[in-house]
């Protein structure tokens, strides 16, 4: 099967194409710049626990060593000179990490360039995609006219997406939202590796809020709220609010500082209508924008980036299924949906200047905590995704159980006992194209693994995973938050919860794995007990030709046919085959590619041609590694 293209190579697209590469699903990554970053402190990125340990998995190491990166102490927020709040961050609560991005879409360049099912086309701008039943076909211009050929796409580009404008997606929302100066500097403060947000600073030019954030090395980034839309920062008055607000914080003296780069960084709140057409996708800054009251554009980007991978990876590996890959806006639009809808609510309760509001007691507490929210990764506008309501949830079973994490939630990085024996975090066995069952059996960390592996529960535990629908690895924890002993949970690839059972239960237990995986048994196999679990129909979601012949697909029609009642079992798919991946397939040819393109979305600017991706501090395209293609994916040129 051909390869999955992903269009843009800031970080969202890298990490997709380094998570589609742990689940064996080769890719070409389509970057329209020569393959070089700009280095921009005043450009950085603040994960938190679930989309750092994502990101560390795909590096292959830990991102706290990183040049410049650093994992804060402790937050504190302060209203004129009043300290309103403190936190100090630890295993319960672990830091947010704070690195440029451009070191982190290094250590992704990194990963990616010792990865041989991943290829970099640099200088490869694209300018039209076709699909049909099959595939996608895109085209991109550049030094060389070039055609790729790939099983899916996935546009990483940017707010200016050129895959968006193609498919003709709209892209709603509020422009300007929020308008931050921003400075990157270094200097000794007196609360080294703590995190800062001062509301209404005492001193003259202070603006109504300020955040400084600590790099490593004596580096901080600070951030002054401006205007939505107002005048532009001058470098004069910008080095007066840096001065002003060092002293401020210093006692009344300016301390020395080093400025290192400077910027103004305005938040846009917007939404797709749409993140799936037929075999084309979007994510990152392509599919929404976000940014205001500290929340993370890149945080959810990356998100994004985690639920695509695996529902592509069993599509790639089992045959496409609508259930599962329509899942994926279900999933990720509707939380980004609501991380918007909160902020929009919040905004004007905390910037909506001196109304009554602003006189009710407790009402600074209450909106120091929602910015703190925003900051730290809690609460609606901060708090990990949770798909609890999903279409992949499984259905209700007497056997589920409550234990700390809700299904839907991620899962707590527990340690666990590996197949061969060697204990590892849970974490680390995420993302390699299986489920996770786990088995809390107290005790089996003290005595020897062959002394338990054939005892009690584990031989039908170890039969139930085997003959689930989709591969699946059987873990074993010593203990899980609010689980009791021998329960089983069940773990997606991307770390979410599917359910908690009491004991070993094969039929339940297969139930929620094929609900997982969309209701499909990409292996087939008997079901424990020789109970038959049926799936569901696929949903035949709209799949539209970008030429105008409006094929939906053969899966698209098999789902009808099934929803109709016609011959094929429900929720069946069939298997790619065992062939090697092809690659994907590289035509030179001059001239205009003979598809046609989509226009761009109504209310959208039709200025994509060399665009895509930059002016967004958060923006998820950037850069890829130069060089020419090295067949990485299999990938074959052919000269017309």
């Amino acid at each position: 099967m051909d390869p999955v293209i992903v269009v843009g190579a800031g970080p969202v697209g890298l990490a997709l194409a380094l998570a589609l590469a742990r689940h064996s699903v080769p890719t070409v990554v389509l970057d329209e710049g020569p393959g070089k970053d700009d280095q921009r402190l005043a450009r950085t990125a603040v994960l938190r626990e679930d989309t750092a340990a994502f990101v560390e998995r795909l590096a292959g190491h830990s991102l706290g060593g990183l040049e410049l990166g650093a994992r804060w102490t402790r937050w504190r927020s302060v209203r004129r000179k009043q300290v309103t709040r403190e936190i100090s961050f630890d295993d319960e609560m672990p830091a947010p990490l704070h690195l440029p991005q451009h070191v982190l879409t290094g250590a992704l360049r990194e990963a990616i360039a010792g990865e041989r099912l991943i290829t970099v086309a640099v200088d490869s701008k694209l300018d039209s995609l076709e699909q049909d039943a099959s595939g996608v076909t895109a085209h991109t211009r550049g030094p060389k006219a070039t055609w790729w050929r790939g099983s899916y796409l996935a546009g990483c580009d940017g707010s200016r997406s050129t895959v968006r404008k193609l498919l003709d997606i709209r892209f709603p929302g509020r422009t300007a939202v929020e308008r931050h100066a921003v400075a990157a500097l270094r200097t000794e403060l007196p609360w080294p590796g703590e995190a800062l947000l001062h509301r209404m600073p005492p001193w003259r030019g202070g603006g109504p809020e300020v955040t400084g954030r600590p790099l490593a090395e004596g580096v901080w980034r600070l951030d002054w709220l401006l205007p939505p839309r107002g005048d532009l920062v001058t470098p004069e008055a910008l080095v007066q609010r840096i001065r002003a607000t060092l002293a401020g914080w210093c006692g009344g003296a300016t301390p020395p500082y080093e400025l290192l780069d400077t910027g103004v960084h305005t938040v846009h709140h917007r939404l797709a209508r749409r993140w799936r057409v037929g075999r084309a996708f979007l994510a990152g800054d392509a599919a929404h924008l976000l940014g205001a009251l500290g929340t993370q554009g890149l945080d959810e980007g990356l998100r994004d980036a985690d639920n695509l991978a695996w529902k592509l990876a069993v599509a790639w590996h089992h045959g496409a299924h609508d259930t599962l890959l329509d899942s994926y806006q279900a999933e990720r639009r509707a939380r980004v949906t609501a991380r918007l809808r909160a902020a929009d609510q919040s905004m004007p309760v905390l910037r909506g200047g001196k109304g009554l509001r602003s006189l009710v007691p407790g009402a600074a507490r209450g909106h120091d905590a929602l910015l703190t929210d925003g900051h730290v990764g809690r609460g609606p506008l901060g708090a990990p995704a949770s798909y609890a309501d999903s279409p992949l949830a499984p259905p209700p079973s007497e056997s589920e159980i409550v234990v700390a994490t809700e299904p839907g939630m991620p899962v707590t990085d527990v340690r666990v006992t590996a197949p061969d024996g060697t204990f590892v975090q849970l974490r680390e066995r995420l993302g390699l194209g299986r489920l996770l069952v786990v088995l809390v059996a107290p005790g089996t960390g003290v005595w020897e693994r062959r002394h338990w592996m054939s005892a009690g529960l584990m031989p039908r535990l170890a039969a139930a995973v085997t003959a689930l629908p989709h591969h699946a690895e059987l873990l074993v924890a010593e203990s899980y938050p609010g689980a009791p002993a021998h329960a089983v949970l069940l773990v997606r690839p991307d770390g979410h919860l599917v359910t908690a059972l009491a004991g070993v239960r094969p039929a339940e237990l297969y139930a929620a794995a094929q609900a997982a995986v969309g209701g499909t048994t990409p292996a087939a196999r008997e079901t424990p007990d020789s109970k038959g679990t049926g799936g569901e129909t696929p949903g035949g979601a709209e799949r539209r030709d970008l030429a105008g012949r409006g094929d939906r697909g053969e899966h698209a029609e098999r789902g009808e046919r099934a929803e109709r009642g016609g011959g094929e079992r429900s929720g069946s798919a069939e298997p790619s085959g065992a062939a090697e991946p092809s690659g994907a397939k590289e035509r030179s040819g001059p001239g205009d590619p003979s598809g046609s393109a989509g226009p761009p979305g109504a209310g959208e600017r039709s200025d994509s041609a060399g665009q895509a991706g930059r002016g967004e501090p958060s923006g998820s395209a950037g850069k890829p590694d130069s060089g020419e293609p090295e067949n990485a994916a299999g990938a074959v040129r052919r000269a017309e």
